[in-house]
């Protein structure tokens, strides 16, 4: 397996609290960090060094993504307004809680070329798995806005590259949020499936207008909703019952997985339940599609804690078993998994084969 990395990812700084705006908390005595800082990723690139499953992995140079590389994603007017935001001498908020400064165009661009990178290697046949670990994470970033840290939708990028190249694409996403970007971006292609699984949030705002939810329509997307407490049960359910069905029905030949960990218990971003053992039992299901993978790193907030659960995935994803987790005692909280299914099936009745309800 090869990991990829790019120092200039750590040029962005995000300041902090949830943004570097005059006037917001200056009643907190202590400021906590921005969510996405660099010091999550340092401590991401540290554990896949240090780690047990250090002698399993490939370390590879990123890269710069060019201008026309940027624009098979998004619109020019968006990517330009988004570099001279990025100027300085003063950070800038795109919106709420997204903030950029001088450093963050090197850092959007460094990520983006980076997942290209890995693509690279996959699509060349030197390796099946490729991960982009790379910030600012991507995966809410649309055509022409910034959202939710995004920037760049990074696995977007890697998708659109692939389909270009004649590859018939899936995008599975579970980070905890809703991959909106990434099904803004392929709302109207029939030819990308983008399958999303993440708690349920519904609208952000005016940047994040889309629900989430399984009802929502676009051409090729399925959304799997998962009620407040979902751990590591409900995840392999989702991925068991509804995912992995639809990239089969599909008849996906490249696969593209925005990799976040803010679904675990301890993040302070989420409301969801996995344990780095549901994390690796996710590494194990994408290892069985037996496709060629490249993953881009997303969210992951509680950094100790997301550290070890992407070790775990790497695991999984290697089909090893090498790490205890010393945390996991959230009770796994299944109750409502079987009603949330249930909806995401009504929902994709008419549009998918495996969703339907067999015959009387």
């Amino acid at each position: 397996m090869e990991l990829f990395w790019h120092d200039a990812c750590l040029a962005h700084d995000t300041g902090t609290g949830l943004w570097e705006l005059p006037g917001r908390w200056e009643w907190l005595d202590l400021p906590e960090p921005h969510p996405e800082n660099a010091a999550r990723l340092r401590t991401f690139r540290h554990a896949l060094r240090h780690g047990p499953v250090a002698p399993h992995l490939t370390w590879c140079a990123g890269r710069l993504a060019t201008d026309e590389e940027l624009r098979r994603v998004h619109t020019p007017a968006y990517l330009a307004a988004l570099e001279a935001a990025c100027a300085g001498p003063d950070p800038v908020a795109l919106e709420v809680n997204t903030v950029v400064g001088p450093g963050s165009w090197d850092a959007v661009r460094a990520a983006a070329g980076t997942a290209l990178a890995a693509w690279e290697a996959v699509a060349d046949g030197r390796t099946r798995l490729a991960y982009a670990l790379v910030r600012p994470p991507g995966h809410h970033a649309q055509p022409a806005a910034a959202d939710g840290y995004c920037l760049v939708n990074n696995a977007a990028l890697v998708a659109e590259t692939a389909r270009r190249a004649g590859r018939r694409v899936a995008v599975l996403d579970w980070d905890v949020h809703h991959g909106n970007g990434t099904q803004e971006v392929f709302r109207a292609d029939p030819d990308v499936l983008t399958a999303s699984i993440h708690m349920r949030h519904g609208p952000w705002g005016e940047n994040h207008r889309q629900t989430g939810a399984p009802e929502e329509e676009a051409e090729a997307n399925i959304n799997v909703e998962l009620s407040l407490g979902a751990g590591d049960r409900a995840y392999a359910r989702a991925l068991d019952e509804v995912v992995v069905p639809a990239l089969r029905e599909f008849g996906a030949d490249f696969l593209v997985c925005a990799s976040g960990f803010d679904g675990s218990a301890f993040d302070p971003n989420g409301r969801h339940n996995l344990t780095a053992g549901g994390y690796r039992a996710i590494g194990r299901r994408v290892a069985a599609l037996d496709l060629p993978t490249v993953l881009t790193q997303e969210g992951g907030y509680l950094r100790g804690y997301a550290a070890l659960c992407l070790h775990a995935l790497v695991e999984g994803l290697l089909g090893l078993e090498l790490l205890e987790d010393p945390l996991a005692y959230v009770p796994d909280d299944t109750q409502l998994v079987d009603r949330d299914l249930a909806r995401v099936r009504a929902a994709l009745a008419g549009r998918w084969r495996f969703a339907r309800a067999p015959r009387s």
